[in-house]
């Protein structure tokens, strides 16, 4: 009997067919975990969003590097990154997007505005969401039970500041200026509570906008009112705008902000006029931190850019996510969802573990203060 040959080249089609089906014969033997992301990525506040975005991109390379085995398969997790542009109406866009795409969690969103609007959409969909950067405190008081942050609140942060402002240093006549964004205006709200709390008395409150570049009107009014603190909710830029505009206006009133003051452009904007100045900040100083250093030194490394505020955050909040699903054995937000809950690990900002409402539990504030132009940590309190 004749055997047929088969031609060389079907041969060689086979053997290259069989070998490009090999990475499918592997990809078998992974998980996709669609972790999602939201901030802004371009705009005023894009800076924060990049910042946060490679925190949490740090910690998905280390679980990678792991092969953290789940379901008896590799768990391989990819970011899902959306651009909220600090806008609440896309925020609640770039929510729904993530959804549509079947995150089994989201990190984020940056801006309290965009928070709010957006976390009863991932709660909806069952979604587990852990809030990096957002403060206000509504955002863990609403009942949502998907609803997680890994940073203190404008409660703790803005009180420890008001009760500080009357116990401490003691002023007599406090006055409060706030951008009315849900972040500053939530600020404000906190520290004139803390304030009234502790018997302290404020001579005037001031509004403006988050585009104001002139606070010449607010504290003309401040000063006539003989105010020997000032209170500012909202951002670095206009921070600095204020303590410029006292230096003008020969005000010796002490500057105190809240958290977000002392970000990238307040010092070079401010220039001398920030001496003196302080800030109630998030978190402890990382420097201080056991896991700090070693933290700022693989985040340039990976990156080529050092840390600008809340990338820390934006690792832990991931690590949570992660630690849960190993724990639980599944990705299913079902099923990791209750180990979330009660799961306890040391993250680089500190202990990480959720109270009944998902907040942080023991959350730390810390004071700064600009001396020699550089902002050097003053105390830092747990809790309220």
């Amino acid at each position: 009997m004749r055997i047929r040959t088969k031609p060389l080249a079907w041969l060689v089609a086979c053997a290259a067919a069989t070998f490009a089906a090999a990475p499918f014969a592997a990809s078998a033997d992974e998980l996709p975990v669609k972790v999602g992301f939201a901030a802004p990525l371009t705009g005023a506040n894009a800076g924060y969003g990049k910042d946060l975005q490679n925190g949490v991109q740090l910690a998905l390379d280390e679980a990678n590097a792991k092969k953290i085995m789940i379901g008896g398969k590799t768990a391989k997790f990819e970011i899902r990154a959306e651009d909220d542009q600090a806008d609440p109406r896309v925020g609640v866009q770039a929510a729904q997007k993530l959804v549509d795409d079947g995150v089994v969690v989201v990190v984020g969103h940056f801006n309290s505005g965009t928070t709010l609007p957006a976390s009863p959409i991932y709660n909806s969909a069952g979604i587990p969401t852990i809030d990096p950067a957002a403060t206000n405190p509504t955002i863990t008081t609403r009942g949502l039970e998907n609803m997680f942050t890994v940073i203190s609140s404008d409660a703790q942060n803005a009180g420890n500041a008001g009760a500080y402002a009357v116990t401490t240093t003691k002023a007599k006549r406090i006055a409060i200026i706030d951008d009315r964004t849900a972040f500053g205006q939530g600020e404000a709200d906190e520290f004139e509570k803390a304030v009234k709390a502790k018997g302290g008395t404020i001579v005037t409150r001031e509004y403006s906008d988050n585009q104001t570049v002139d606070f010449s009107a607010q504290l003309t009014r401040i000063k006539a009112a003989n105010a020997d603190l000032i209170f500012f909710g909202g951002l670095d830029r206009q921070a600095a705008a204020v303590v410029k505009r006292m230096k003008q206006l020969g005000m010796n009133a002490q500057f105190v902000g809240g958290g977000g003051v002392m970000d990238a452009d307040f010092l070079k904007l401010a220039g001398d006029a920030a001496e003196g100045a302080q800030a109630w900040e998030y978190g402890s100083p990382l420097d201080k931190l056991p896991e700090g250093k070693a933290f700022s030194d693989k985040f340039q490394k990976r990156f080529g850019v050092a840390i600008l505020s809340y990338a820390p955050f934006g690792y832990d909040a991931a690590w949570a996510a992660i630690n849960a699903m190993q724990k639980a054995n599944s990705i299913d937000p079902n099923v990791y969802r209750p180990v979330l809950k009660t799961n306890t690990f040391q993250g680089i900002t500190g202990p990480i573990a959720f109270d009944s409402n998902g907040a942080l539990k023991n959350a730390s504030s810390t004071l700064y203060q600009v001396k020699n132009g550089q902002w050097a940590s003053v105390v830092t309190k747990h809790g309220m």
